[in-house]
């Protein structure tokens, strides 16, 4: 796999409900079409060329050296680091069913380390979860573990997560970490309207697969990059507000019930400031 060196890894974040972020990978297999604001931010900064080269991800060589470096500097500042807001840390490879071995071992060192001093780490992926992380001994039971499902329609999954880890596949992994006792969480965002999947309103379908989380976020789709990205004639779903409305509603009915915490993000209907610190 191709390699880049950095000067810096650690980082402030400023999405609403991250602190210190981590990203070393350029670039991601899974080519998302929501569209995918690291691929834009990617391109804008002259990382990568156009979306066949994002598909061809770079792991950031010196990532561990840098580290080394940089958590005695920032360690009393951080509350916990996630991976990753930029790139996918548990990477799938669509072709060869399985995550990229490369990034996987990076990845899991990097966890290592971070918890080594006591930090805690926070995890998103669209592939899945090696058993590695089983271990207690080697990975803190403080980490949190999450997945992306916006859908279980596998047409709008070809559309629009066309080399990701199947949804079913995505749930089974992080199900057997929250059978081992781990905490785990779901990331319903960028959620599509019913013009983009023919299912969205049936969210139930979604939570009920998702029943074992402890915590959920959920977001909208923001229709405007929508069409800035691929050239759609609408700026947005006829319905959109209230449809968001309805569907954020369900979201907090059922983790009410559940006793499950949830933060909806800013800008969705229903947003509320008193839960962004979901992590903290």
């Amino acid at each position: 796999m191709e390699c880049i060196a950095r000067k810096s890894l650690l980082y402030k974040t400023k999405v609403e409900y991250g602190d210190w972020t981590i990203n070393h990978i350029v670039g991601c297999k899974h080519g998302c079409r929501f569209p995918c604001y690291a691929m834009m931010m990617a391109r804008k900064f002259g990382w990568i060329k156009d979306y066949e080269d994002w598909r061809k991800p770079k792991l950031v060589k010196n990532a561990l050296d840098l580290l080394e470096k940089e958590i005695p500097k920032y360690k009393n500042q951080i509350d916990f680091v996630h991976l990753c807001f930029m790139t996918d840390p548990f990477m799938y490879d669509a072709e060869k069913d399985r995550i990229i071995p490369d990034i996987k071992d990076l990845t899991l060192k990097i966890i290592e380390r971070l918890n080594r001093d006591g930090i805690r780490v926070t995890i998103l992926t669209k592939g899945i979860y090696p058993d590695d992380l089983l271990n207690t001994q080697r990975f803190s039971k403080n980490n949190e573990y999450g997945i992306t499902l916006v859908s279980l329609n596998n047409n709008f999954k070809e559309q629009y997560e066309p080399y990701s880890s199947s949804y079913e596949t995505r749930v089974e992994s992080l199900k057997k970490l929250a059978k081992a006792g781990l905490k785990t969480w779901v990331s319903i965002e960028p959620y599509p309207t019913p013009e983009l999947d023919p299912d969205a309103a049936q969210i139930e379908k979604i939570l009920e697969k998702i029943h074992f989380a402890k915590k959920i976020i959920f977001g909208k789709l923001n229709y405007n990059k929508l069409v800035n990205y691929c050239g759609r004639n609408s700026h947005n779903w006829k319905n959109s507000q209230e449809f968001y409305e309805a569907i954020a509603r369900k979201v907090i009915d059922f983790c009410n019930t559940n006793n499950i915490q949830y933060h909806i993000k800013a800008g969705t209907p229903l947003s509320n400031e008193d839960h962004r610190n979901i992590f903290k």
